[in-house]
């Protein structure tokens, strides 16, 4: 195997239990590590100048200790991802974490420390216990100040994005898929490779499947491997921009300024996947204006068009639906 390469092995029941999930923990872990380092994160730089002014000092540092500014971060911090896992939720699954799991988790940090922060981290290991209340509080802080006020509209380009990777699925294949989440994703057919910075390893799924999880805060794929925790790979999401916290009431003036009015009702009336006739109906449009917005819509990548059946069907891109801010 090549050196830094996570090669997940996929039997036919892994490959049929490959599915996606959202994560509250990582965007927050993430979300710490920005803070840290803001420099090495410019499309979150529109979320940074909002959030700075609101970090819980305590409950930061303790969590900036546990997560480090990069490469290992403990797994006892997120749990398996899931399509409706919440934050409370979250919070939930880390106030009852299985101790045992965490000391191992607080271990390796002590190895990758030292000074103050090396005797503090084995404090923690020391007593999981007391760690877990104390992390679960500082996280909880965190959250409420950091992620809780943008929460809407980052869980909205995750969902978006698992709805483009769903329906590419779809109409292209799972291996096309797994081939456009990153360029340091591949995949082959018994496989899914994951070029990484800092380590390699080969991971027997052993029926248990795959979790695709896309990430706002995380600049680059990242890998959970280690049992009892679920298979998972992290990706960026798809549609980011600099100014994705940004979430406007009404949308239709900034658009019709931006698209022009006609492109910018076709944009607005995709919710859901709708035929050009229906596209036109909803707008009061002629199917041949609507087919004309379509197109230009789709060449800017704000719309995805997929043939089924006798009918073309649209629907907004995770870049159309970042624009629609919906």
């Amino acid at each position: 195997m090549q050196r830094n390469i996570a090669e997940f092995r996929l039997a036919p029941g892994d490959v049929s239990a490959i599915r996606f999930g959202v994560s509250p923990g990582h965007e927050l872990a993430h979300a710490v590590r920005v803070l840290s380092r803001p420099q090495y994160h410019p499309l979150q730089w529109g979320w940074l100048r909002r959030a700075r002014g609101q970090v819980p000092e305590r409950a930061f540092e303790l969590m900036q200790l546990l997560i480090g500014a990069d490469g290992y971060m403990p797994d006892f911090l997120t749990s398996t991802p899931g399509w409706d896992l919440g934050p409370a939720e979250e919070l939930e699954r880390l106030r009852d974490a299985d101790p045992g799991p965490m000391r191992v988790d607080l271990r390796k940090r002590v190895d990758r420390t030292s000074g103050t922060g090396q005797r503090l981290l084995r404090a923690m290991a020391d007593d999981p216990e007391g760690a877990r209340a104390a992390v679960a509080d500082a996280w909880e802080q965190c959250w409420d100040a950091l992620l809780a006020p943008y929460w809407p509209q980052l869980e909205r380009l995750l969902r978006a994005d698992i709805g483009a990777r769903s329906r590419r699925t779809t109409t292209h294949g799972l291996g096309e898929m797994v081939e456009t989440l990153h360029e340091a994703v591949s995949w082959a057919p018994d496989a899914v490779r994951v070029r990484l910075r800092l380590h390699g390893e080969v991971l027997d799924c052993a029926g248990s499947g795959l979790v695709l999880v896309p990430s706002v805060m995380a600049p680059r794929c990242s890998v959970v491997t280690e049992p009892p925790a679920q298979p998972t790979l992290f990706y960026p999401a798809l549609g980011l921009s600099e100014r994705w916290v940004d979430n406007a009431a009404d949308p239709s003036d900034t658009l019709a300024g931006l698209l022009g009015a006609g492109r910018a009702g076709v944009l607005l009336a995709l919710r859901g996947p709708l035929t050009t006739s229906e596209v036109a109906a909803a707008g009061g449009l002629a199917v041949s204006t609507a087919s004309h917005h379509l197109a230009l819509l789709r060449a800017a990548r704000l719309v995805d068009s997929r043939r089924d059946g006798a009918s073309v069907l649209h629907v907004r891109t995770p870049l159309g639906e970042a624009l629609v801010g919906a």
